[in-house]
């Protein structure tokens, strides 16, 4: 846990001084032709370097990536469940994914990298747990002991909560959020293993930050600077009225209904992405579209950014005192020569009537919130004390632009994250409801109105919006507070997060399941729901022969080669039940399961194969070992598929059996035709299985359940199957 916290940590640092030099770097290109008030050549320069960033990063998802997908949260969190996905836990998955989540963000793309630093992090936590590579062809002697899919999920889930807690600094929140987003199997000694790796990941990504900006070593190493540290601080905390509830309450409806209509219109959009892509019938013309799509997605949005803020007045900053200026390296950096500057004039200094040095600085509104990174415009909005440095028009721009843009781009084909765009949206409408509150009350001085400061409520309005589309109650709260350092408004921000998600449940489900669904990933929910004309079922009132699959097919603990080898290449199925008589004139009872890639890993090994004449002994010396027989995919499926064909073309296997004993899962759960259906999917969904077999009475199989079985579509069409059946023999 150790290793993978320390190893996701620099990852993370890594990541944040990419992008932090590629965005520099990128606007000093255009420098001198902003100043001149040349937007053509800016916007030519700003769109070139994009492009190229954008190129590279779609083309790493599209063609390097296995999965040809940009793989991320929605995934892990399938995975995690109990679903089998292909290739998310692969070396190239994990460079495509880093290379696509740096150039995306920075360029210039309304995305954030969360998402992909989740996804990595739980690459980082297969990988170093498992210390092995197909791809690489590495297979180290070591943590053997936790080779088995029990420790390799909980690497995981310890490395996506590490992903989280490394980008936000926030080591309880990343912990939280694995709690309440990511896993679904979950104990107290996975919590404090999870925690002290968000420790770890957290810890290396500060000492590293310590020190080192853009690469370059500032000195002060170990010395944690509560501004590096903490992502959005903000350093005036403010007394609060028993009135600001007012204001919080309808933020919280208002981050309901607007992330609602967020998650809507990106599944929409994202459905009408996949029907244009799979109407190309073409591989290569479907994956340069995706290329297109992305980039064109680039253009709409530097165009805006470029443009926008030439239609908006320079804005005076608040006077600032040298010696605030000395005592605040943020604040001295946030107008110097940056973005938000863009064709104002420079500050000039003047002496004010206590002898005392000032400045006169003018900004841009909208090129400090479009075209400024995601993180220094959350920070502008979250200020306080800055009642009127954004006025409406600017802010309702920003806001209507970021929000249509954040949601087309989520789900293109590059490795892009959702809760920057997310915080950002929310600071945006948090702050225009402050503003409408100064405009009313107007600047309070006194300690009784301090509370209406409009960067209090873009601090709430940001979390209200995170909670509207991802439902996110605990960890949110706590994540908002780690990253802001506002303890005094913890109550406001509850109260919002709780009213944004009741309202949001109202209308559809949250973002992340809405794309488990699209993708098609079964994912089954702590609770069975199924609805029959509008109404919920009540599943203690059906039994698991209900949904179960009848036709078996069964296995004996001797089974001829040519039978195995014409089933598994006839059948898909992933694992079968195996009976046995205990006398002859006795039924076939249920004795335990083996799964298709066990049953293929003893067919390459052809030494274990006896006659007929060994009818109830087997030699230890040509057992084969659990691990060699355990594997998660086959090492050679080709050669398999060949073996099977042989093994069913030669007369000579018609009079070769395999004892299966050995090998079976003696201790595989099963249950009774007549056993609750609640119950049934609790227990499945519980010990994590992928089969359950069904028994009768006198333990002989009638039916198995698999995943597919429990997924609600099916429960609902089998029962209203059941349903109408019993409606017909009332009626007769």
């Amino acid at each position: 846990m150790g290793l993978i916290g320390i190893g996701v940590g620099m990852l993370g640092f890594l990541t944040h001084q990419i992008i932090d030099c590629l965005i520099k770097l990128k606007w000093k290109l255009v420098e001198n032709y902003l100043q001149n008030g040349n937007f053509h050549m800016t916007w030519i320069c700003i769109l070139g370097s994009g492009l190229a960033m954008i190129l590279v990063s779609s083309g790493f998802v599209v063609f390097f990536c296995p999965a040809g997908v940009p793989c991320g949260l929605p995934e892990v969190i399938g995975f995690l469940n109990g679903a089998s996905i292909q290739h998310i836990f692969n070396i190239k998955t994990f460079l495509g994914t880093f290379v696509s989540c740096v150039l995306a963000v920075a360029s210039g793309l309304f995305c954030g990298p969360e998402g992909p630093m989740i996804h990595l992090g739980a690459i980082i936590g297969c990988g170093l747990s498992q210390l092995k590579s197909d791809t690489l062809g590495i297979h180290l002697p070591f943590f053997t002991r936790f080779q088995n899919s029990a420790d390799k999920r909980n690497f995981i889930t310890a490395g996506a909560g590490a992903g989280i807690a490394s980008v936000f600094r926030a080591p309880v929140g990343g912990l939280l959020f694995t709690l309440e987003e990511v896993a679904s199997f979950w104990d107290v000694r996975l919590a404090w293993q999870t925690f002290f790796c968000c420790l770890m990941a957290t810890f290396t990504t500060d000492l590293l930050s310590s020190s080192l900006d853009g690469f370059v070593y500032r000195g002060h190493f170990g010395f944690f600077e509560a501004e590096k540290g903490i992502l959005f601080w903000v350093k005036n905390l403010l007394d609060l009225s028993i009135l600001a509830f007012i204001p919080t309450i309808f933020l919280g409806i208002l981050g309901g209904l607007l992330g609602a209509l967020f998650v809507s219109l990106n599944i929409k959009i994202n459905k009408l992405r996949m029907r244009f892509f799979s109407s190309i019938s073409k591989l290569f013309l479907r994956k340069t579209s995706k290329l297109l799509d992305s980039m064109m997605i680039l253009v709409c949005t530097v165009t805006i950014t470029v443009y926008l803020p030439y239609f908006f007045p320079c804005t005076p900053v608040r006077t600032l005192r040298t010696s605030q200026l000395k005592n605040n390296t943020e604040i001295t950096k946030q107008f110097k020569k940056e973005i938000a500057e863009y064709t104002c004039t420079p500050a000039t200094p003047w002496i004010g009537p206590d002898g005392v040095k000032y400045y006169n600085q003018t900004f841009n509104q909208a090129a400090a919130l479009l075209a400024e990174n995601g993180r220094r415009g959350i920070t502008y909005l979250f200020r306080r004390g800055t009642h009127e440095e954004f006025g409406y028009t600017s802010l309702f721009t920003a806001v209507v632009f970021y929000f249509l843009l954040s949601c087309w781009t989520a789900g293109s084909a590059v490795a892009s994250g959702l809760v920057i765009p997310m915080l950002y949206t929310g600071a945006l409408y948090g702050r225009i409801v402050g503003l409408i509150l100064v405009s009313i009350f107007g600047v309070q001085t006194n300690g009784y109105g301090a509370w209406i400061d409009p960067g209090l409520f873009a601090a709430i309005g940001a979390a209200s919006f995170v909670s509207g589309v991802s439902r996110l109650t605990v960890s949110l709260t706590v994540i908002m507070i780690e990253i802001t350092n506002d303890v005094q408004s913890l109550l406001l921000v509850m109260v919002a997060v709780m009213v944004a998600k009741m309202i949001g449940d109202w209308f559809n489900l949250p973002l992340y399941s809405s794309l488990l669904k699209l993708k098609c990933i079964p994912y089954l929910d702590s609770e069975p729901f199924a609805s029959q004309r509008k109404k919920w079922l009540n599943l203690e009132l059906f039994s698991a022969r209900d949904v179960m699959e009848p036709c078996v097919r069964v296995l004996h603990l001797k089974e001829k080669i040519v039978s195995l080898a014409q089933l598994l290449a006839n059948t898909s199925h992933g694992g079968f039940p195996v009976v046995y008589k205990s006398e002859p004139d006795q039924a076939e009872v249920f004795l335990g399961t083996i799964t298709r890639l066990e049953l293929c890993m003893l067919l390459e090994n052809e030494p274990i194969f006896e006659t007929e004449t060994n009818e109830d002994t087997f030699s230890c010396d040509l057992l084969l070992s659990y691990q060699k027989i355990t594997v998660e995919k086959l090492p050679d499926p080709p050669r398999t598929t060949m073996l099977l064909n042989h093994y069913s073309a030669d007369p000579r296997y018609q009079r070769l059996f395999i004892n299966l004993e050995p090998y079976i899962n003696k201790s595989a759960v099963s249950v009774q035709a007549h056993f609750s259906l609640q119950r049934t999917y609790i227990i499945f969904r519980t010990l994590g299985l992928r089969h359950l077999t069904v028994v009768d009475l006198q333990n002989r199989v009638v039916g198995i359940i698999t995943r597919k079985d429990l997924m609600p579509f099916q429960l609902e069409e089998r029962l209203g199957l059941q349903l109408a059946s019993q409606r017909l023999d009332l009626d007769e």
